[in-house]
């Protein structure tokens, strides 16, 4: 079995309670939830399904070495 690592952002659907999440190295591939544990599950079988596909057309898995890491911060300004 060959293993890819793909990086994910989750973000909270602006128009109601779930949570949208896509790879930034797959564009094309998403997938939401209701719950962020839920999105991952979901984002997980769409990655699966898109690579699957890429190799059923001798397609190239892409591969993003330069994003590592997403998250929040908060900073503060003076006023």
């Amino acid at each position: 079995m060959k293993y890819y690592s793909f990086q994910i952002v989750i973000e909270k659907e602006p128009e109601d309670e779930g949570y949208y999440a896509y790879s930034p190295t797959l564009p094309g591939c998403f997938s939401n939830g209701r719950t962020i544990e839920e999105a991952k599950r979901n984002i997980r079988v769409a990655i699966e399904e898109h690579v699957a596909s890429l190799l059923a057309h001798a397609e190239p898995i892409p591969q993003n070495e330069n994003l590592v890491h997403v998250e929040e911060l908060t900073v503060g300004v003076p006023e």
